[in-house]
């Protein structure tokens, strides 16, 4: 394999406490090392101008929809990934919500098979239970075999206790996390829009915090005493999380040192209820968009660590689909050629948060979260993922230039900050503006 040589960047290594000028080397696909400006002279290797550029680990996102196999007109995992690699993306984690699940290690099989194209490296975290019913537990150990990351039943929520405790010992036991989407029906139904005074006035059903609290809080409970009772420390992580009241319960037993994760989404931390406007089904997506309360608890989750990363939770749907009524089109927004540009104008412009804190959010945390042991860092010999980005660069983006196949955003001709430059997997670059 060739090598890549990335020079006069400022390098950001979170994982490494590194935060200066420095040259990254990748040769046969891992990181060779990091030097001093110049400390490369000589060596025969492609080269990767980053000067005013910042140089981190590769960007992970824990939570996509790559919608392959079953769904190929909404997006592919070509067309997925490569919406991923313009984002900054390195390596993507698959939901299992395809047609059919992916709840068997004949689908992961399937669905990691490179001849699906990737155009980064494409994890999966496969079903908690039988086609997502909530019935009856997949075999985590052939799964984890061949190379689960964890296990969801993403977009429905592992809702009777007894099955969820038995996921969460039997994937503790794995050593892989139990990743929840926090959502009790019983309580408030999927609108895709907050329970409060905008769904009272557009005559709308909305669904509650506590729909979200209530399971982070069962989960919490179970994990406790799965801990105490069984001697077994599992891992729960918390997806989109979107409301104070489930923050507060992740930031408590955060402290108790129960271990509990949690990601947030761009949309979650940028946008409150009112984005809905009229209707609008670009700013639909489950969970809804709260009130500005909600979205400055999140953002403060981000900043004190009790939020753990950044996901985009990116759930791509064709127009058709949400050019209906508001409670007929899907939930979900694409996401990943925003994250980023949202990251830095909110979190860093507007709240003051480190480049290092976002580089975290993206990298090193959600590596740990998945057990990536070779991504998240550019230590000597871990994985040559590398992302390349104008941390002060001013753009707009326009849905109509993506490269996702789908165009459900509600974040067209917004304005961002920070745009990715390069994004290098394995030695290879994968996206270069």
């Amino acid at each position: 394999m060739s090598s890549v040589l990335i020079s006069g960047g400022r390098v950001i290594d979170p994982a490494n406490g590194l935060d200066a000028l420095r040259d990254v080397l990748i040769r046969d696909g891992v990181i060779a090392g990091v030097e001093s400006p110049g400390g490369f002279a000589g060596v025969e290797a492609q080269h990767l101008d980053a000067a005013d550029c910042i140089v981190s680990p590769g960007f992970i996102d824990v939570h996509v929809h790559l919608r392959e196999p079953g769904q190929t007109y909404k997006e592919t995992i070509a067309t997925g990934t490569a919406a991923a690699a313009a984002g900054g993306f390195t390596s993507v984690v698959a939901m299992p919500n395809t047609v059919p699940v992916n709840d068997t290690p004949e689908s992961m099989a399937w669905m990691l098979d490179a001849a699906r194209n990737p155009a980064i490296r494409l994890f999966a975290m496969p079903a908690v239970t039988e086609g997502s019913m909530g019935e009856c537990l997949t075999d985590f150990a052939a799964l984890a075999k061949a190379g689960a990351v964890g296990f969801t039943d993403d977009g429905k929520p592992v809702l009777h206790d007894a099955m969820m405790r038995a996921a969460l010992l039997e994937a503790g036991r794995l050593g892989l996390v139990i990743s929840q989407h926090a959502e009790d029906t019983r309580i408030s139904p999927s609108s895709g829009i907050n329970a409060g005074a905008l769904a009272f006035r557009l005559g709308l059903r909305g669904m509650s915090v506590e729909a979200e609290s209530s399971i982070v809080e069962r989960d919490i409970r179970l994990l406790r005493e799965i801990e105490k009772t069984d001697g077994v420390r599992a891992q729960l992580h918390v997806q989109h999380i979107s409301t104070a009241c489930a923050l507060d319960a992740v930031r408590a037993a955060k402290a108790e040192g129960l271990h509990v994760t949690c990601e947030a989404a761009p949309h979650h931390f940028t946008l409150n209820e009112n984005a809905i406007g009229n209707f609008c089904t670009n700013a639909k997506m489950n969970p809804p968009l709260r009130v500005e309360a909600d979205r400055l608890a999140v953002i403060a989750g981000l900043l004190d660590g009790t939020v753990d990363c950044i996901a985009t939770d990116h759930a791509p749907h064709a127009r058709h689909e949400k050019e209906q009524e508001f409670e007929r089109a899907p939930n979900g927004i694409t996401g990943l050629e925003t994250a980023l540009g949202l990251a830095l104008k909110v979190l860093h412009r507007e709240h003051g948060a480190s480049l290092t804190r976002i580089i975290e959010l993206m990298s090193a945390a959600p590596a740990a979260i998945a057990r990536l042991g070779n991504a998240g860092s550019l230590t000597s010999s871990k994985w040559g993922d590398v992302t390349v980005f104008d941390a002060g660069a001013e753009w707009t983006y326009s849905a109509a230039q993506t490269r996702s196949k789908s165009r459900n955003t509600p974040f067209d001709g917004v304005g961002m900050l920070g745009q990715v430059k390069a994004t290098v997997v394995a030695g290879r670059i994968v996206f270069r503006a």
